[in-house]
């Protein structure tokens, strides 16, 4: 087992899940880790590691409605060659919603993990990081989908797709969220 993947494993496992199906999600995580060749190769594996970010900021919280599956949800997805899953998170948040994220001060910081199926018969192994935003629009490049929002807490909690929920309030749990 390689470094990066090492130590995704060792954050995963150290987890305080927020509610049941995190809790679930931690164990068949850190199982499918431990089976994977490349976990963060989509093309190795159907289960494969994937990067979200939940994106706070002035405005409140960042979420852009899937442009196939239709549904509000956080920005993310693969993970690339030579990248670690907070590296994709940050990236795909710029190319979903044409918002610069950074990550805390302090590195980045891993709030969430969901286990859930995915298009084509894959599974993705999701960790999901607290990322900051400034006071900006979002301007999603052309082939994204343009709905792209700031929420404030509780209608980011209203709309968004349920295996999202759990995140939110992990957030909030932080203070890192915005209020309302």
């Amino acid at each position: 087992m390689n470094t990066a993947v090492a130590d995704l494993r060792t954050a995963v496992a150290a987890r305080s899940p927020i509610d049941e199906r995190e809790a679930d999600s931690v164990v068949r995580f850190v199982g499918a880790l431990d089976r994977l060749a490349a976990p963060f190769d989509e093309a190795a594996d159907p289960t494969h590691v994937t990067g979200s970010a939940i994106v706070v900021g002035p405005r409140g919280v960042l979420l852009h409605r899937h442009k196939r599956l239709g549904i509000w949800m956080q920005p993310g997805g693969h993970v690339e060659r030579g990248e670690t899953p907070s590296e994709a998170a940050a990236r795909e948040t710029v190319e979903e919603t044409g918002v610069s994220v950074a990550h805390p001060p302090a590195g980045p910081r891993l709030v969430h993990v969901d286990v859930h199926a995915a298009p084509r018969g894959h599974t993705h192994l999701d960790v999901r990081y607290l990322v900051h935003a400034g006071d900006v629009a979002p301007a999603p490049p052309a082939g994204e989908s343009q709905a792209v929002s700031w929420f404030t807490w509780t209608d980011a909690v209203a709309v968004a797709d349920p295996a999202l929920v759990g995140a939110l309030r992990a957030v909030r749990a932080l203070g890192a969220a915005p209020s309302g």
